[in-house]
């Protein structure tokens, strides 16, 4: 047990009670202090954990017994008074070993639950480093997260993504912005069979050609929870070659951040 301003609050009010009841006994009679000792031990398991319980509980139980003894003297000490004291004795080492323990579990959860939140708060950053766009669903296709790869790919706004929108909602989202490579009236067609996917977790590949000339390769993976997890893997130098070969420097030069590629590419077409 530590000592602190925790761990002696529970013994110090426990031996000050009967104190002052024995004292207020002198000037009429006191009702016993059990009742309020008994609180004090909750209080002490509450406050610093079963040690300090178990210390406050036995300060207790001494200083009921010296009420007692102060109230009827040596000779008045009956078999009911022992009794009394006997079942002062077992409740005070029951509340203390129960609040004790209790409080010992409830911060092994809060812990815990620190642990997670803290795994969850790194994971999370690494996530947003990556420069493929994950998107967490949970049962009813509302984003639970969605990193900044995603977010960058459909110009989507944090306010938005931070709001778990549906994944209806996130789709029409690209429609509005025009990042599909898709003619007007095939973007509802188009839309309507993603969410088909998604609900029914095909795992599937495709590849989804936006307008700034990228290709991300989606894939929907049913989670154990009912939940979904969608990946958008940038795979343009691997796709995009094939739409015009004589082409094929200009298209892989897009994803070069740096545009060394592109630059290369418009000197030799010169």
């Amino acid at each position: 047990m530590r000592f602190g301003w925790r761990a002696i609050s529970g013994p110090a009010l426990a031996a000050a009670a009967p104190l002052l009841a024995m004292l207020f006994d002198r000037l009429s009679p006191a009702p016993s202090p059990a009742p309020l000792l008994v609180c004090i031990v909750a209080f002490a398991g509450a406050l610093a954990g079963l040690a300090s319980a178990m210390t406050t509980a036995a300060v207790a139980v001494i200083g009921a017994a010296l009420f007692f003894l102060n109230r009827y003297g040596v000779s008045g000490y009956g078999a009911a008074d022992l009794v009394r004291l006997g079942l002062l004795t077992v409740t005070a080492v029951g509340t203390a070993g129960i609040t004790g323990l209790m409080r010992e579990r409830l911060l092994g959860t809060v812990a815990a639950e620190r642990r997670s939140h803290a795994t969850a708060a790194r994971l999370s950053a690494a996530l947003d480093q990556v420069d493929i766009g994950i998107v967490l669903l949970d049962v009813e296709t509302r984003a639970e997260f969605i990193n900044r790869a995603f977010r960058d790919y459909f110009a989507l706004p944090d306010q938005i993504a931070e709001s778990k929108p549906p994944f209806i909602a996130l789709m029409y989202h690209g429609r509005d912005v025009g990042a599909f490579e898709l003619p007007e009236d095939e973007l509802g067609t188009f839309i309507a069979r993603r969410m088909e996917m998604v609900r029914g977790g095909d795992a599937t590949p495709i590849n989804i050609k936006l307008s700034n000339g990228e290709v991300l390769r989606f894939v929907c993976t049913a989670l154990p929870d009912g939940g979904r997890m969608l990946s958008y893997t940038p795979v343009t130098d691997l796709v995009r070659h094939t739409d015009e070969p004589s082409r094929a420097d200009y298209y892989r030069s897009l994803r070069d951040p740096a545009n060394r590629k592109l630059t290369r590419y418009l000197r030799v077409a010169e």
